[in-house]
């Protein structure tokens, strides 16, 4: 006599199916997840900006720049919260430059400037190079202020300032030829770190305009 299996004999097995199931689901749940890999960003490429028909500028010599507030070493994305504790930097968790913010101005700096005169890197030294006879002028600079502003929880710019100072050195002594201080504050599109770097790379590209028609004033 054959025998068939009923709804209530088959309960158990499907329960506990059912059960293994679950398990396996939770475990998976708990499982350790790779931590998230910061953003790294750049300045991307450089403006496109039409030749004008010129004469070359004199040459310059860019010394590296400097940055007290930034450690060498620091390439996170920094932003400020001017209306709650504006004294205060501090970091995006997943955000990070792919250099040093002071090298990467440099980088945009020296290929701006080198559309209309040639650019010596390193003008540190007591001995440069001469061009065409002549002893480049040294430009240095301090890059004072590098981050994300916020002015309310969702009116941020990029803020760059940063201080030029362009020397003639001599062999009596150097001579001070100019200084002056650069400020471009460019709005954020977006109140996250993607914006911030795009409004800081603009107004980085502000500010080395700005220093071109300065150095123009100077003869340079």
């Amino acid at each position: 006599m054959s025998t068939s299996s009923t709804p209530n004999a088959r309960r158990p097995a499907l329960w506990m199916a059912g059960a293994a199931a679950c398990l396996w689901l939770a475990g998976c749940s708990v499982l350790p997840r790779p931590p998230a890999q910061p953003v790294r960003y750049d300045f991307g490429p450089a403006p496109e900006v039409a030749a004008a028909a010129e004469a070359p500028r004199p040459a310059i010599a860019l010394a590296e720049i400097e940055a007290p507030g930034l450690r060498d070493s620091e390439t996170a994305v920094l932003y400020r919260l001017a209306y709650a504790e504006s004294q205060v930097v501090r970091p995006y968790q997943l955000a990070r430059w792919t250099l040093p913010p002071a090298q990467l101005v440099q980088q945009r700096l020296s290929s701006g400037l080198g559309r209309t005169r040639p650019v010596l890197l390193g003008g540190d030294g007591t001995a440069q190079p001469k061009v065409q006879g002549r002893t480049p002028a040294v430009l240095k600079i301090e890059l004072e202020e590098f981050s994300h502003m916020f002015r309310s929880a969702q009116d941020s710019v990029g803020w760059v300032r940063m201080r030029a100072t362009l020397i003639d050195r001599q062999a009596q002594g150097d001579v001070l030829l100019g200084q002056t201080t650069l400020v471009a504050q460019q709005p954020a599109a977006t109140a996250d770190a993607a914006g911030g770097v795009r409004a800081l790379t603009q107004a980085t590209d502000q500010t080395i305009a700005a220093l071109e028609a300065w150095l123009r004033q100077l003869g340079y």
